[in-house]
């Protein structure tokens, strides 16, 4: 496949760019871009096309999941932490835009602390060349893919909020107790405790010891296995988690973490759970696993800032929660099982989808992704 210099296809217009710091963005409605996406929404604009934009320095690189170039229209600004480029006549943005998502940069980027893609490397990129119709045929194909996957995780958020709604309609209005129930601290129907501290050196590889849960583990409230870790060391019992347990983060860098709860199903080895990470183990499991997703638990662990740094087992203990009758509860549970089920299909059908999108573009630019 002949290619083509990314500097000979597409102008840069790098030059145009204008870094505004937080302090002096007046609001407006414009979108402010930066490496990975919207910054923030300002009131002038100094672009107005269709462009692609590249990181330059603080992008994904390297990663398998999250592109370093995205599509933009219309009016916006843009700061100088991403390259701006405006594809020549023959070049479609759609394909120069895929071209460069999941571009391999190794060797190209450099920095000690902070990844940069210069405009020098990049101006060295090369890219598949095309004619226009192949390029317009290719990107016909992908936003087809794209569209499918993107419907299947809005069903996702519709199998969400059916839960949400279904769990209000069982149980209430939970602020107010419009259901009369018997309110109860969360100790009083339910343990927990915080988890495991090791050393680097009690790290173990896959197969040879106990796997660590951890905040990373926790992701959209359901468990996840990326990224493992193994310890070597001996796990008191206690540590050692079950089904039905509610793994929770309880501390994090990220405030917007810590809280974040998953259910534990389904485990086929010895597992614990990290420091900063506490499990809660109850008969009400279902029940407590979508009340901790909702406003009024965080409004009982509310330490009056408007983010919430840790969560500790006092707080838990003045957590006061109106308990429905265990009937209630495992009629509930039928329907969270059910729910569960049908989300377990559209996932696996994206994760289906991803593979051939995945595929298609191995085969058109020769990436990974």
């Amino acid at each position: 496949m002949k290619l083509v210099l990314l500097e000979e296809c597409c102008e840069i217009l790098d030059a145009k760019r204008i870094p505004i710091t937080a302090k002096d963005r007046k609001k407006g409605p414009y979108p402010y871009y930066g490496a990975n996406g919207v910054q923030d929404y300002v009131a002038d604009y100094i672009f107005d096309d269709e462009l692609v934009l590249l990181a330059e320095d603080g992008g994904n690189f390297g990663s398998e999941e999250r592109p370093i170039a995205y599509r933009v229209s219309g009016k916006c600004w843009v700061n100088n932490h991403a390259h701006v480029l405006k594809p020549k006549a023959g070049m479609n943005v759609d394909y120069l835009c895929y071209s460069l998502m999941f571009y391999k940069v190794d060797g190209m980027v450099n920095g000690a602390t902070r990844m940069k893609l210069t405009q020098a490397a990049m101006r060295k990129m090369m890219i598949p060349a095309r004619k226009i119709e192949e390029q317009k045929a290719i990107v016909g194909i992908l936003n087809k893919v794209q569209t499918l996957i993107a419907a299947e995780k809005e069903q996702l958020k519709k199998y969400d909020e059916l839960l949400k709604s279904r769990f209000v309609e069982v149980f209430g209005d939970l602020n107010k107790n419009s259901k009369n129930y018997p309110v109860k601290r969360l100790s009083e129907i339910s343990s927990y405790w915080n988890g495991l501290t090791y050393k680097p050196s009690d790290t173990a590889e896959e197969g040879e010891g106990t796997l660590v849960l951890r905040s990373s583990n926790i992701q959209n409230g359901v468990l996840v296995f990326d990224d493992n870790v193994y310890v070597k060391c001996k796990i008191k019992e206690k540590l050692l988690v079950r089904d039905n347990d509610i793994l929770m983060c309880t501390r994090n860098g990220s405030a917007a973490l810590v809280g974040k709860a998953a259910l534990i199903k389904g485990l086929t080895k010895p597992t614990t759970f990290g420091a900063f990470m506490m499990i809660i183990r109850s008969e009400y499991y279902s029940y407590l696993k979508t009340y901790f997703e909702t406003p009024f638990f965080r409004n009982q662990i509310s330490t009056g800032t408007t983010t919430i740094n840790q969560i500790t087992g006092r707080m838990l203990n003045e957590v006061q929660i109106p308990v429905p009758d265990i009937h209630t509860v495992h009629q509930f549970e039928i329907f969270v099982h059910q729910n569960s089920k049908s989300k377990s299909t559209v996932e696996e059908s994206i994760e289906k989808l991803e593979m051939l999108k995945k595929s298609f573009m191995q085969q058109y630019f020769g990436q990974e992704k």
